[in-house]
Formats: C-alpha cells, structure tokens, sequence
C-alpha cells in the first residue's frame, strides 16, 4: 500500500459521502402519499481496513444504508399525493446537516489532494538532488 493508494482510497470514500448527502438535499422536501413511500436518507457506512504488511490503515465503503427516521406528516387536503386524511408525508432530511456533512466531506477530500501534492512535490525535489 502505498501513499497514493491510501489517498485514492480516502479520496473515494468521500465521494460516496458526498454523493449521500447531494441525495438527501436534493429529495429534501419532496413529499410522498404514504409514510413508506417517503423518501428516507441515506448514509455511507465506513469501516477500517488495516494492512497487515505495512501496518498502514485505510478507510472502506461498507456500503450506503437508508436510515430509519420517520417521515414528517403534513396536513395538506388540497395536495394531489394527500392520503384519505388528507396528509402528505415529506421526506426527514435536515438541510442544514447534509450541508455539514457535504462541506466535511469536500474538506476531508481536499486534504487528501492535498497531501498527494506535497508527497508529489517532495518526490520530484528528492529526484533533481541526485
């Protein structure tokens, strides 16, 4: 393993984070007829991977899990996807949160570039000393 495969791996994690939160902010709002048809938002679910070599750990995507959070019912008798109470179910996605965990996710990824820069730069100055 080396320190650009620990930074492809990093950097592609926070993708995956991303792309999650990009999801639940764009169903944020959306409404639905039912509370199982509502949107439910998705996270990324990490878990280390230790390299026995070199001792290095890395991160891997388990896998992206919908949560269990409940839809929040409106009361809107007048909307087409109203049930027979005349309740809508809009999606539970905190937009404030997801915007949290997009810019972290931007921020952890730029760290990565980052460090890949700096051990780019340090090769490059190791090679015109010889």
């Amino acid at each position: 393993m080396t320190l650009f495969g620990l930074a492809q791996r990093g950097m592609s994690a926070q993708l995956v984070r991303m792309n999650a939160a990009a999801s639940n902010l764009a169903n944020a709002g959306s409404v639905a007829g039912s509370e199982q048809e509502a949107y439910k938002p998705i996270r990324a679910v990490f878990a280390e991977d230790l390299d026995r070599a070199s001792g290095l750990a890395t991160v891997e995507v388990q896998g992206v899990v919908r949560e269990q959070a409940a839809a929040v019912r409106q009361h809107n008798p007048d909307h087409p996807l109203a049930d027979a109470n005349g309740d809508v179910w809009e999606a539970p996605v905190d937009e404030n949160a997801e915007m949290v965990e997009m810019l972290e996710a931007s921020r952890q990824y730029q760290n990565l570039v980052e460090a890949l820069t700096t051990a780019k730069q340090l090769m490059l100055d190791t090679m015109r000393m010889k």
